[in-house]
């Protein structure tokens, strides 16, 4: 008998790998809670959005090929990050176009590529049974909210979190400052950017700031333990997946 449970790759990016590992193994416990059989397949790397947006195009396919063949023949191909899943879904053809072979299989990757929220929220209707007090804001992230449009998942998918208040802060939408290698290169700019959305999250009475990218939770925490802010900080997987408990990504420590 075959198995009904769709067969879903974790695209576990990055920086997950290397600096929040919980949040792929929250992300496995949701997809599994959604009903997906998970696998993360061991030859996945880098999707080369560093080598894109620094104009290393040629670096940047290759590693295109090697996801891309990484991927290959799974149902679904599922990551915590619309920024990195927003180059498997849109950009990767834009690389490939002038190699027809490469091309065909990389508009088949993008049509499988989700990022993890929208996936449960559009793709599965999943609805978690996490509890986490508190009051949280929620932090848009570039890439999820203008190139795939997550804005309404995540908010619903929180819903359903027991005793979690969501509040909205003003410019929610508006950028953190991380930018990937923008924060390197216009350090200054980058961390007012952080700075005034730190401002916006304390405004907000929020006691715990939430996203669905790593890169944008990483530059924020560290913007809040520099000014000694208790509020705590969470990729917003591991609070569905109930795992916030023991988990925070910033609260304030100044060690």
């Amino acid at each position: 008998m075959s198995n009904p449970k769709p067969r879903v790759a974790l695209f576990h990016t990055c920086l997950v790998d290397l600096y929040r590992p919980s949040v792929g193994f929250a992300a496995v416990r949701l997809l599994e809670q959604a009903g997906c059989q998970v696998e993360v397949p061991a030859n996945q790397t880098c999707c080369g959005q560093p080598a894109f947006n620094s104009g290393a195009t040629g670096l940047a396919r290759d590693l295109a090929r090697k996801l891309i063949e990484a991927f290959d023949g799974y149902d679904y191909v599922v990551g915590p990050s619309g920024s990195c899943v927003s180059l498997l879904k849109l950009h990767y053809p834009q690389l490939l176009e002038d190699d027809a072979a490469w091309h065909g299989r990389a508009l088949d990757l993008a049509g499988r590529s989700h990022e993890l929220l929208s996936f449960l929220d559009d793709v599965m209707n999943f609805r978690p049974t996490a509890r986490l007090p508190g009051i949280a804001t929620y932090h848009d992230s570039c890439s999820g909210l203008r190139e795939l449009g997550i804005k309404h998942q995540p908010r619903r998918l929180l819903a359903g979190v027991d005793a979690l208040e969501q509040v909205e802060m003003d410019e929610a939408e508006t950028c953190c400052g991380f930018g990937g290698t923008f924060c390197v290169k216009y350090p200054d700019i980058s961390a007012r950017m952080a700075s005034q959305k730190v401002a916006n999250i304390h405004a907000s009475g929020a006691d715990i700031v939430l996203g669905g990218d790593l890169g944008c939770l990483l530059n924020i925490s560290g913007r809040l333990t520099r000014l000694g802010s208790p509020v705590r900080v969470f990729h917003a997987a591991e609070v569905l997946a109930g795992m916030a408990d023991d988990l925070a990504i910033g609260e304030g420590r100044s060690d």
